[in-house]
């Protein structure tokens, strides 16, 4: 079997697999009910997705990530300003999921559970690390890794408000993560601010070299 190959199935059964999550969970049956809806064996699941539905979890987290940059190439994201670059990148994921929310629901409450929590942490850091990558982020310092914890809270904080947002296309999920990358936008000044500050303070090591 080629890669090509066995990686239709697992769109395949990914598909159907969302059919069945929110009646299910990320469970067993729901995967053994997704492989009868595709007609496959039950041994295709154990070749497909051997960690079970977990690893069907993660294989639609990077897929959604996948198709969220294919969505932003095709988006004039050069002639925005950074905040809107990442929040476009947001809004664009949040809208790839939006016809599986219970999905997404069902899926935060399996990796809260501490077996999958290392697991989850590292889906949060792929999908935060996409957006930056989207947004054109040319960090490589230490700011590298602060952008992309500031942004994972934004992002898991926006995420928990949209899964109960019931405006006209979610217009208060829009809002609320205007003012979560503020609140960022705040920090990073300040941030700035504090390091002229300690730029311009004498240096006691030096002041101890020469003691």
């Amino acid at each position: 079997m080629t890669d090509d190959h066995l990686i239709a199935e697992k769109r395949a059964l990914l598909d159907a697999l969302l059919v069945h999550v929110p009646f299910d969970g990320w469970t067993a049956r729901a995967m053994t009910l997704a492989a009868k809806d595709c007609g496959y064996e039950a041994g295709m699941l154990a070749r497909a997705f051997p960690g079970g539905a977990a690893e069907a979890l993660d294989f639609w987290v990077a897929e959604t990530d996948r198709a969220m940059l294919r969505v932003l190439d095709g988006r004039d994201l050069a002639a925005m300003k950074i905040r809107e670059r990442v929040k476009t990148a947001i809004l664009v994921r949040l809208e790839l999921t939006a016809p599986h929310r219970e999905a997404v629901r069902r899926a935060l409450s399996l990796e809260a559970l501490p077996q999958y929590a290392p697991k989850a942490l590292q889906q949060l850091y792929r999908t935060v690390d996409a957006i930056w990558y989207a947004a054109g982020d040319t960090a490589t310092d230490f700011n590298f890794y602060t952008k992309r914890m500031l942004l994972a809270g934004v992002y898991a904080t926006t995420l928990l408000h949209w899964l109960d947002d019931k405006s006209e296309g979610f217009a208060s999920t829009a809002a609320f993560l205007d003012r979560r990358l503020a609140d960022v936008m705040r920090i990073q000044q300040a941030k700035g601010k504090l390091g002229k500050l300690f730029d311009r303070l004498p240096n006691p090591l030096g002041r101890t070299r020469r003691v």
